[in-house]
Parts: C-alpha cells; structure tokens; sequence
C-alpha cells in the first residue's frame, strides 16, 4: 500500500504543454516530475535550516581567536621577555 496522496493542481494550459514535453524528454510523468522536484525544494531548505541552526549556534559559543593566552596587562607590557 503507497503513502503517496493526489492532489488537483491548476496550472495555464500552455505550461501544462510545456511540462509534459520536459517530462517527456526525461522520460517520467509530469506527476512524477512535479513529486520530485517538490521533493528536492523541501531537502533543499532542510539542508539550509539546519545550516542556519549550526551557524547560529557557532555564533553563539565562544571562540578563541588565538594568542598568546596572556590574562593580564603586566604581563603584555613585560619587555624582559621580549630580549
């Protein structure tokens, strides 16, 4: 038993033309052209949410921009180190 639903879809009949000779070409249904790329418009904002949520949240962590892990401003300032 398939999961897969009908739906009724209006399109201008010379769209509907054209779309049955892609199909054609590729050798599928206008249907089954249309599921896959309904298909591919849903993985593809996934990918691009979960790419917003991983750079949202690196932007939210800290991070260490290198250095010289000095803590303090004597420390910086020592010159002795620097001869």
């Amino acid at each position: 038993m398939s999961d897969k639903q009908n739906i009724t879809l209006a399109v201008d009949r010379h769209l509907l033309k054209k779309a049955r000779a892609h199909a054609a070409q590729r050798g599928i249904s206008v249907s089954a052209m249309l599921a896959d790329e309904l298909i591919r418009l849903i993985e593809r904002e996934t990918a691009y949410e979960h790419a917003k949520a991983r750079a949202l949240a690196r932007l939210r962590s800290p991070f260490r921009l290198g250095g010289l892990g000095i803590t303090n401003r004597g420390a910086l300032h020592d010159r002795e180190n620097l001869r």
